[in-house]
Order: C-alpha cells, then structure tokens, then sequence
C-alpha cells in the first residue's frame, strides 16, 4: 500500500464528517423515551416501554399493553373521553372501578387520594382483588390477584379516565410510571 496524498486524507476525513454529521442528526439515534398523545386537549407522555395499542373500542381514545420480566399476564391502560358532562361525575366513577372487582367495597383493597396537576384536580384510585374482566355489557372472566391503578383529571372540556388493570405484581411495579405520566400531563385551561 502507497503512501495516502494530503488530497485523500482529505476526502476520507470529509467523509467521515458527513456520515457522523448524518448519524447524529438521525431520529433513530435520539430515539425519545416516551410516547406524546393528546386526549382531548390534554398532552400525555407514556413510557415507550408501554406498547401503544390500536384502541379497540370507539369509547378508548388511547391504550397501552405493559409487560414485564417474569410476570405472564400483561397489564392494559385504557385512556377514555366523553366529553363535558360524559360518563358521569368522578364519585360515580370510582364506584364503578371498585364493582369491577369480585369482593365487595367493604372487603376490597381500595383507596383514592386527590391531587392537583397544575390548576386541576386528579383523582387516584386503587383497587387490588379478583378482577373482572370484560365489556361492560358482556360476561366476565374472574381474574384473582390483579389489580386497578386509575387516575380521573378533571380537565376543561370534560374528565378524562385513565384506567389500568393487570396482575397485582405488574401494576405496583408500574405505578411510579402512571402517576409520572398523570403528573406531566399538560391540561389545557
């Protein structure tokens, strides 16, 4: 092999800046950390390790499949709008979350707690039991051990419901996530 000329140095130098100048600018190498959706007007990031999902019902305005190492079920987190007034008040709606569970209230691991993201409240709700599994209308399958994260933010243009249900080990290894993601939602005034 010959000796490389100042010319060829150069060129090789030069092309190695173009293609680290091309990689760096490339999306793929700042590939982000979350997943940014709007429901209604309110912006969420989700983890990109939840797997965003085709909504299966018109009334889903956003889901998410969550797995994790070693747990065999996966968890679901159903986003849901209905506009101002929909769906009923955040009472109703909390209610509704504990009779999706076998037990009854009186005998249910369950809890809420009101907090406030940026001028908005947001009701946490948690639940743990033997699940219900199922539309609404439709049977159910009895799902022991899972658990329900939910989070309602009663936002400008309506409430918005944030459901999540899976095996108990998954949602408590999730729920830092979710109440992030609830956190820095940006509502709209």
């Amino acid at each position: 092999m010959g000796m490389t000329t100042p010319a060829e140095k150069y060129r090789i130098v030069t092309w190695v800046a173009l293609i680290v100048t091309f990689v760096m600018s490339s999306s793929a190498f700042y590939a982000s950390e979350f997943h940014d959706f709007v429901v209604s007007d309110t912006k969420f990031e989700a983890p990109v390790s939840w797997m965003k999902m085709k909504p299966s019902s018109s009334m889903r305005k956003a889901q998410f499949a969550v797995s994790r190492d070693g747990i065999t079920d996966k968890g679901e987190i159903v986003f849901f709008y209905f506009g101002p007034g929909g769906a009923g008040g955040t009472k109703a709606n909390v209610q509704r979350w504990y009779r999706q569970f076998k037990e009854p209230e009186s005998q249910l691991e369950a809890q809420s707690e009101k907090i406030t993201v940026g001028a908005h409240s947001v009701t946490l709700v948690k639940a743990s039991g033997t699940f219900l599994s199922g539309s609404p209308l439709g049977p159910k399958t009895a799902k022991a051990g899972y658990a329900l994260l939910g989070a309602i933010l009663e936002a400008p243009k309506g409430h918005i419901f944030i459901k999540f249900t899976g095996p108990l080990d998954l949602v408590i290894d999730t729920e830092k996530e979710f109440k992030e993601m609830v956190e820095k939602a940006k509502i709209s005034r």
